[in-house]
């Protein structure tokens, strides 16, 4: 009499990774992504220029060349002028988001990363922590130099401290629009183009380097009611002293408006890029 052969037991089907684990490894495939775009940023002088000498530039040339012919409520133009200046650099930061993202997608590096044993969000969030990080590097960079031409914080280290904070996370939201229109254009020439059409209109026609009440009436309706206003705004009573609340409220608004609209148009056109 045989034996009866016995089928080997099936093996274990493998068990799926806890959301906290995936969280984990989405957390430091961000980081590595991050660092990757930061030693980028690094090597690359152009980038360095773009986001640090030109703000700097930005800073002297005002103070030096308009300062005297500006009049502003208070007498100090250097510290009417600091804030509009951390805003609007914060918000030219976003160029190289936009330029980056179009590069590496024209290039394959978005598909061979996407083609990696990764978490597939990490090239986005992992972006806008190196660009938080650049931001933050920026921003810190143009006070000093603000302190050199004469510029001080009159209302405290903490609302120095927000000020700061808000300006980072003014910078961003505009990442977000950056990182948008970088994939969804996906180039170089055209997505700077398409940057300056709107960006420099949002930021010179708003309270960041003169009064809005010495513009013509028609553009004043414009700045008054741009959300570049008020933030710069919000910065400068953080900074100087005055009244924040309202201006505050309508910043925290807009901010969360654009991180609502533009966050989900990001992903949406990150994952249909290639």
């Amino acid at each position: 009499m045989s034996a009866v052969a016995t089928a080997p037991a099936p093996a274990p089907a493998p068990s799926e990774p806890s959301l906290l684990t995936q969280a984990r490894w989405a957390v430091s495939d961000s980081l590595m992504i991050a660092k990757r775009n930061l030693l980028v940023w690094m090597r690359v002088p152009a980038y360095i220029v773009f986001t640090v000498i030109q703000p700097v530039m930005f800073v002297l040339l005002f103070v030096y060349v308009f300062g005297g012919a500006i009049p502003v409520p208070g007498g100090s133009y250097v510290n009417f002028l600091m804030p509009g200046i951390i805003a609007q650099s914060a918000a030219f930061a976003t160029f190289s988001t936009a330029i980056a993202l179009a590069q590496e997608l024209k290039k394959g590096v978005i598909d061979r990363l996407r083609s990696m044993p990764m978490a597939r969000s990490a090239v986005l969030t992992g972006r806008m922590g190196a660009d938080t990080v650049r931001m933050l590097v920026t921003i810190l960079i143009i006070v000093g130099v603000g302190y050199l031409v004469g510029f001080r914080f009159l209302n405290g280290f903490g609302p120095a401290v927000a000020m700061v904070v808000l300006a980072t996370v003014f910078g961003l939201a505009i990442c977000t629009i950056a990182a948008f229109t970088g994939l969804a254009i996906g180039d170089e020439e055209s997505v700077q183009a398409f940057g300056l059409i709107w960006l420099f209109p949002l930021t010179f026609v708003s309270s960041a380097f003169v009064p809005i009440s010495t513009m013509p009436g028609w553009l004043q309706a414009f700045a008054s009611n741009n959300p570049v206003t008020y933030v710069i705004n919000t910065m400068r009573s953080l900074a100087l002293g005055g009244p924040i609340t309202a201006d505050l409220w309508k910043s925290i608004a807009w901010l969360a408006g654009i991180f609502i609209v533009f966050v989900p148009l990001a992903v949406r056109a990150y994952r249909r890029a290639g």
